[in-house]
C-alpha cells in the first residue's frame, strides 16, 4: 500500500469529521456540516479550500456534481491510522461480553458459533470466527463410552478446548469394563501428544480389549485428517444484506454473501491479511475482487499463549471503525482468556 501524504492538523480534522458524519448519515458531507460538526473555528469558505485540498491528495472524492464529499479508501485508513486508537466498548456492551464468557460452559463448536453471533449483534455487521487447528493442540483425555450392544462413543479431549468425537463398531463380546479397560490402556500413550499423530500398537493380552484398541487407533488415524481445514463461524450476514445500499451494486453486495459460503476461500483470506495484533483492511487494500468494497478488522486470540483463531468483523467500508475495533479486541481477548 502506497503510504499517504501526512496532513496538517486542521485538513486532518475536516477529514475526520467528514468521516464521522458520513458514517452516521450515510450522506455527502458538505462544508457547512463540517463546520458546524468539527467546531474548528473557521469558516466554511475556508473548510472548502481544505477540502479541495484533501479531494486533490485523495482523501475524499465528490459523487455528484455540487454534492458534498465522502471519504476514498485513503481518508479511511488515514482516519483508522490517526483516529482510533485503542478504545473501550460502552459500559453496557463491555458488561455483556464479560456476561457471556462468564455463563459459557458450551463445548467449543456452540461456544465459537454463539461468539461470532455476539459479535455480530455488537458491531452490527457480519462476524467470523476462525476456530482453532486441531493439528496445534495436544491430547489432554480419552473416553470410550458404550453407546449400544456393538457401538461405543471415542471422545478425545484436546488442550485448544476441541473435542473430537468418533462411534466405533465394537466386538459385541466386549463389556464396559473391557471399554474401560481399552481406554485406560491407550490413554498414556496419547496423553501430551500432537493431535495428528497416531501410537503405536498397543496390547493388553486380552484379545477382546485389543481388538478394541485396533478399532480405536483406526478411529483416531482417520479422524486426524491433516488437510483438515481450520472451522469457520459466520453469522450476522443479514446485516450485509441490509446495507446494500452501501454498495455500489447490488451485485457486489451478492457477490460477497457468495463469497462467504466458501469457507476454503475466507479462512484462507483472513490468514492472509492477519498481521500481529488487530488489523484493518480498507476497500482496495485487499486483493479479492469481492472485497474491494469493504472493510475486515481482524484480531488472533491466544489459548494458553499460543494462536490459535482469529476474529474478525466483515462490513461495507463505511464502517464505525472505533466501535469495531474494540468490539473485536473486546471478544478476542474474553474468547482466548475463557479458553485458556
Amino acid at each position: 500500500m502506497t503510504e499517504s501524504p501526512e496532513l496538517d492538523e486542521r485538513k486532518a480534522s475536516v477529514l475526520r469529521a467528514i468521516v464521522e458524519e458520513y458514517v452516521e448519515t450515510a450522506q455527502p458531507v458538505g462544508s457547512q456540516t463540517v463546520a458546524r460538526a468539527g467546531n474548528l473555528g473557521v469558516s466554511s469558505a475556508t473548510i472548502r479550500n481544505d477540502m479541495t485540498v484533501l479531494e486533490r491528495e485523495g482523501y475524499i472524492t465528490q459523487p455528484h456534481t455540487s454534492a458534498g464529499r465522502i471519504p476514498t479508501d485513503q481518508g479511511y485508513r488515514f482516519f483508522v491510522d490517526h483516529f482510533t486508537q485503542k478504545g473501550s466498548l460502552p459500559p453496557q456492551q463491555h458488561r455483556a461480553v464479560a456476561d457471556f464468557f462468564e455463563s459459557s460452559h458450551r463445548a467449543l463448536e456452540d461456544l465459537l458459533h454463539e461468539t461470532s453471533q455476539l459479535l455480530a449483534r455488537l458491531s452490527r455487521h457480519a462476524a467470523v470466527i476462525v476456530g482453532p487447528h486441531p493439528d496445534t493442540a495436544v491430547i489432554r483425555a480419552v473416553q470410550l463410552v458404550r453407546l449400544q450392544e456393538r457401538s461405543a462413543l471415542l471422545v478425545v479431549v484436546l488442550s485448544n478446548g476441541v473435542i473430537e468425537r468418533h462411534v466405533l463398531q465394537v466386538d459385541e463380546t466386549a463389556d464396559d469394563a473391557q471399554l474401560a479397560a481399552a481406554a485406560r490402556a491407550i490413554e498414556p500413550a496419547l496423553l501430551g501428544r500432537i493431535w495428528g499423530t497416531v501410537p503405536e500398537e498397543v496390547t493388553t493380552g486380552d484379545a477382546t480389549v485389543d481388538r478394541v484398541l485396533a478399532d480405536t487407533r483406526a478411529a483416531l488415524q482417520s479422524l486426524a485428517t491433516p488437510d483438515q481445514p481450520e472451522p469457520l463461524y459466520v453469522s450476522g450476514v443479514s446485516n450485509l444484506a441490509a446495507e446494500q445500499e452501501a454498495f455500489s451494486t447490488a451485485r457486489s453486495a451478492a457477490r460477497l454473501l457468495e463469497m462467504l459460503e466458501h469457507q476454503v476461500v475466507v479462512v484462507s483470506v483472513v490468514h492472509e491479511l492477519l498481521q500481529a495484533g488487530l488489523t484493518v483492511r480498507i476497500g482496495s487494500e485487499n486483493a479479492l475482487e469481492e472485497l474491494r468494497e469493504c472493510a475486515l478488522v481482524l484480531a488472533p486470540y491466544e489459548v494458553e499463549g499460543q494462536p490459535a483463531g482469529v476474529v474478525g468483523v466483515l462490513g461495507p467500508t463505511r464502517m464505525d471503525y472505533r466501535h469495531a475495533l474494540s468490539a473485536v479486541a473486546a471478544v478476542s481477548q474474553q474468547l482466548g482468556r475463557h479458553l485458556s
